[in-house]
């Protein structure tokens, strides 16, 4: 698929998979094209873990009861970073925006090889959802998981949302013009 495909056909898909695994070298290439986007002062501060053991995938998914993509996933990439953040440019720290680049590269790739998935964030960072997982995923202490995204094959049709227009949010040379 190519690039501006994958990004007009990228969504975040919270419905159900087909009960097909996902192949470990397309996990790979996903987690490669995360680790090929860009990070300040090229830190490399975002780490990754695979998961596609099913005892893994049932005991995180069943912490997710409103998500069928989070139970009903055959993979999962997470995504993790210090719990506090080491600043690597004048006293500033990029690991979240590290973090974030990592993931729409990975999104792309998850799209491009016809597959599907949700960026899952807001949701870690209630009940301490993020530490638990840490725990099961024997994180070292000073790691946190910051996003989690469940991957398979999407058995429901969806598409992208419909996006505003370009002169509602971008302008050339001076803001609203």
């Amino acid at each position: 698929m190519e690039l501006f495909e994958a990004i007009a056909k990228r969504h975040s898909y919270r419905g159900a998979f087909k009960d097909i695994p996902v192949s470990r070298d397309d996990l790979k290439k996903i987690v490669e094209a995360g680790m090929k986007a860009p990070s300040g002062k090229n830190a490399q501060t975002t780490s990754f873990v695979i998961i596609d053991d099913k005892d893994i995938l049932e005991k995180i998914g069943g912490m997710h009861v409103s998500n069928k993509a989070m139970q009903q996933c055959k993979a999962m990439i997470v995504c993790i970073i210090n719990n506090v953040p080491e600043p690597v440019y004048e006293g500033f720290s990029f690991e979240v925006e590290d973090c974030a680049a990592a993931v729409e590269n990975m999104l792309l790739a998850i799209t491009a090889l016809g597959l599907a998935s949700v960026w899952i964030d807001g949701w870690l960072r209630r009940e301490s959802r993020a530490e638990k997982i840490g725990d099961l995923l024997s994180l070292p202490k000073g790691k946190i998981v910051r996003i989690i995204l469940p991957i398979g094959i999407p058995a429901e049709e969806h598409s992208q949302p419909e996006k505003l227009p370009f002169c509602k949010r971008a302008w050339f040379n001076k803001f609203g013009e």
